[in-house]
């Protein structure tokens, strides 16, 4: 199969790599990625021969969020059509974090927004340490919504709250301390930190480690469609409110939000 907005190939060893491949765009996004990456999801889970599944960006962000062309698109769009685009971005998230295969985050720059989500359904994230973080969308006026429950999986509601809201931006040693990143390297040895964390997986049973993870995924309190439902209707709201509204028209505009001091 091949991608337009992602990239996806498989070493000798059945180390799969997944690549998020918007570079001019900072890989924010967009609709077509977003279906992209369910897809591969879905082709990952049913080839045997992959063992471990290597999440990152090309060029020099790892991942901007959501593409605010899509974001300007879900303002104009009927409730139901905004319903169906926050569902597919929440089935996405749903399928990369329940994928029967380790997976592991190899952020090699910042992530913002959709990016925080995109690190937190890796199964271990290893980033660089010059990278900046942030969940930035009340700065427009928008919530982490439908990344919600899974950036609360990862921090816990007391990590979470530090940043959640804020729109507070945040270096690599914190995003260790909240739990988003296991550690924080030098660019220059980002490859060998991630080899470490693909290497142990190639010496297990697939099945087991597939139900291993499943069984950690339901023990540590499984993200039910209930919440996915919140957060998706969540979503919706939130892009249908006047501050949504003028947060995306600001941005356009390449001017202050009204509540932007």
């Amino acid at each position: 199969m091949s991608f337009d907005t992602i990239s996806l190939g498989t070493d000798p060893r059945g180390v799969a790599t997944l690549t998020l491949n918007r570079p001019d765009k900072h890989n924010a996004m967009s609709a077509p990625m977003i279906d992209e990456l369910a897809q591969a999801a879905a082709q990952l889970t049913a080839d045997d021969a992959v063992r471990v599944v290597v999440l990152t960006g090309a060029g020099a962000s790892f991942c901007a969020g959501g593409d605010l062309g899509w974001m300007k698109d879900q303002m104009a769009a009927s409730s139901a059509e905004r319903a169906a685009g926050a569902a597919r971005l929440a089935g996405m998230l749903g399928a990369l974090n329940t994928l029967p295969k380790p997976l592991i985050g190899r952020i090699q720059g910042p992530a913002y927004g959709g990016g925080i989500g995109m690190m937190a359904v890796c199964d271990v994230a290893i980033g660089v340490n010059t990278g900046r973080f942030g969940l930035t969308e009340t700065r427009l006026g928008l919530i982490p919504a439908t990344i919600g429950p899974y950036v609360l999986a990862r921090m816990g509601e007391a990590m979470a709250r530090r940043v959640f809201m804020s729109a507070r931006l945040f270096g690599a040693d914190e995003a260790v301390t909240l739990g988003l990143l296991a550690r924080a390297v030098a660019p220059d040895d980002l490859d060998a930190a991630v080899e470490a964390e693909v290497a142990p997986y190639l010496t297990c049973a697939p099945g087991a480690v597939a139900e291993a993870k499943a069984l950690a995924l339901r023990l540590g309190g499984a993200i039910t469609q209930a919440d996915i439902d919140h957060s998706i209707g969540a979503l919706v709201a939130r892009w249908e409110s006047d501050e949504a509204g003028q947060g995306i028209d600001a941005f356009f505009a390449k001017r202050k939000a009204p509540w932007a001091g």
